[in-house]
């Protein structure tokens, strides 16, 4: 029995009556997870089949077992299913990150340097005084500390992301190209105990993966989702990669926020230039 794809292009492959290989949500609302290979585990029951086509994607519900689908994907099984899903793209993107040079690394730096700051005069104007959180590089992440010495010069107050306790959200302390940074959570060298704690006005994501959508696929502890639910007000929010990184969907759960912007080195791709 063919399933009807509510992708315009995207075709689903036949799946026999009693063996339908793919979650149900996937089929249904995300036809283009085929390639994410998701499977139904074989101690589930596979959901009812019909022989007409399924309705639009929010109004569908109704018509799917509600024991098997949930549509902010909180059934146990399904988050399981997607958290392993993750960690396999969250793997071989870091790969491919690593197979470039530190050349093309730099290069796409300062191309998206320049992005960054069309973006910020755009959303925020001038940086006298504002309060911007960038990262410290790890895991051939593009490196930005050229254009955060940039920022100092310009009049903004950089700040940088740092664990205090293990799952709870970040804490953001001042940098100045003085600072004599100390070792941090994983290692990665952060502003001294000392440093003043401040608010971020614009926030930078770093992004092992991203979708069209403004999701972000990072490394998997939650910290940046955590932070960005604590932080009050919130603030301007930019995803930043490479453009080689972007992936159909990192199929969204409820803890999932959004950037509220994506920048690689091509440009701002979320949301799209035409419809800001």
């Amino acid at each position: 029995m063919a399933v009807q794809s509510t992708m315009p292009g995207v075709p689903i492959k036949d799946a026999p009556d009693g063996a339908f290989a793919r979650l149900r949500v996937d089929a249904v609302l995300y036809p283009w997870a085929e390639a994410a290979n998701l499977r139904t585990p074989p101690n589930r029951k596979a959901p009812p089949m019909t022989d007409r086509p399924y309705a639009s994607p929010p109004c569908l519900a109704h018509e799917i077992d509600p024991a098997y689908f949930d549509p902010m994907a909180t059934d146990a099984q399904q988050a399981a299913d997607v958290a392993r899903w993750r960690k396999a793209e969250r793997a071989r993107l870091l790969d491919a990150r690593q197979e470039t040079t530190a050349e093309q690394r730099n290069e796409m730096a300062g191309a998206l340097a320049a992005h960054l700051d069309a973006l910020i005069a755009e959303r925020v104007g001038t940086l006298t005084g504002r309060v911007i959180s960038v990262y410290w590089p790890i895991k051939a992440e593009l490196n930005l500390r050229f254009w955060m010495n940039a920022l100092h010069a310009r009049g903004a107050r950089v700040a940088l992301p740092v664990v205090v306790e293990p799952g709870q959200p970040l804490i953001f302390r001042h940098w100045t190209p003085e600072a004599r940074m100390e070792r941090g959570h994983w290692k990665i060298p952060v502003p001294p105990a000392t440093a003043e704690v401040l608010t971020p006005e614009v926030t930078l994501a770093p992004l092992v993966g991203w979708d069209g959508a403004g999701y972000r696929l990072g490394y998997g502890g939650g910290y940046f989702d955590r932070t960005l639910a604590a932080l009050s007000p919130r603030p301007l929010v930019i995803g930043v990669g490479v453009q080689a990184s972007r992936i159909a969907t990192i199929f969204p759960q409820p803890h999932d926020i959004a950037m509220q912007a994506i920048v690689t080195e091509e440009g701002r791709q979320f949301p799209p230039e035409a419809s800001s």
